[in-house]
């Protein structure tokens, strides 16, 4: 088990839902024990199904949740993100590092909300977050020192990797590329599936198929050490099946396709921004 250093003060949660709780298991997991952790949600069910599972400190009050807090974990909604900021402000202690990981809200619009001068990070995870294996892009502003960094980048990686960015404008990229990109690729399987079925593969077998094949395709991309354009070369045998297919991608514009619809998302996460206001 890794275990990792934890300042005084607990983990605070503000939402329970699934991200809330993949980053609770990873740190659990890691070797925080559970009485350092604390979580505020308006569901009591979640409540209660967080305190079964990991026997953390749960509560509906978020101002008790975070008045001993080293790093308060902003899990809500980007909607809702300026209330629950503006409320927290007053009982947010002082040394506290906020950890915001909501789609397009900026690191200035946050620290507004919580009363200025705050160290604030921000984290974009993905759903693979759920399994451990996530990937998330992070961001802190001028007044996170190096431990309060460090606290936050612990944080994140209980459930993955984190990618630190010196520019925030890259943010809404990162939520365009790793942030939405599960959904891109469990669409690309679920056309190969359906593919495969309508041409007289069994459901099952066309499922199975094609989930291992992206299962070992993304291994062979984080173990291999080579990149993307490398392996899909290796693959490619001259005048083969594998070229076939490419050629026809590369006919209906695949990777302008790709382009376009990661921009669109990019586009959506500064429009985020623009809709919580200042």
């Amino acid at each position: 088990m890794n275990h990792m250093p934890l300042p005084t003060g607990t983990l605070a949660f503000i939402g329970g839902g699934n991200m809330g709780r993949s980053l609770i298991g990873g740190l659990i997991a890691r070797g925080i024990p559970p009485e350092r952790i604390a979580v505020t949600d308006p569901s009591a069910d979640v409540r209660d199904g967080l305190v079964a599972d990991f026997g953390i400190r749960a509560n509906a009050d978020a101002a008790n949740t975070v008045r001993d807090a080293a790093l308060v974990l902003l899990a809500v909604k980007p909607q809702v993100m300026r209330d629950v900021c503006q409320s927290l402000a007053p009982c947010l202690p002082a040394h506290a590092v906020a950890v915001s990981i909501a789609a397009g809200i900026t690191s200035a619009q946050l620290d507004t909300w919580l009363g200025g001068g705050r160290a604030v990070v921000r984290a974009m995870p993905n759903t693979p977050a759920l399994l451990g294996v996530g990937a998330t892009g992070l961001y802190a502003n001028s007044a996170t020192h190096s431990d309060q960094r460090v606290l936050a980048d612990a944080v994140m990686s209980a459930v993955g990797i984190g990618v630190w960015l010196d520019d925030e404008t890259q943010m809404d990229t990162v939520t365009a590329l790793s942030g939405s990109g599960p959904a891109y690729f469990f669409l690309l399987a679920e056309a190969m599936q359906a593919a495969a079925v309508a041409m007289g593969l069994p459901e099952s077998a066309a499922r199975a198929l094609a989930a291992q094949t992206c299962l070992g395709a993304g291994r062979m991309l984080m173990e291999s050490g080579e990149d993307a354009a490398t392996l899909r070369r290796r693959v490619t045998s001259p005048g083969g099946t594998t070229q076939a297919a490419l050629e026809s991608f590369q006919r209906d514009e695949f990777a302008a396709i790709v382009e376009r619809a990661i921009h669109a998302a990019k586009l959506r996460g500064a429009a985020l921004s623009t809709q919580a206001g200042n």
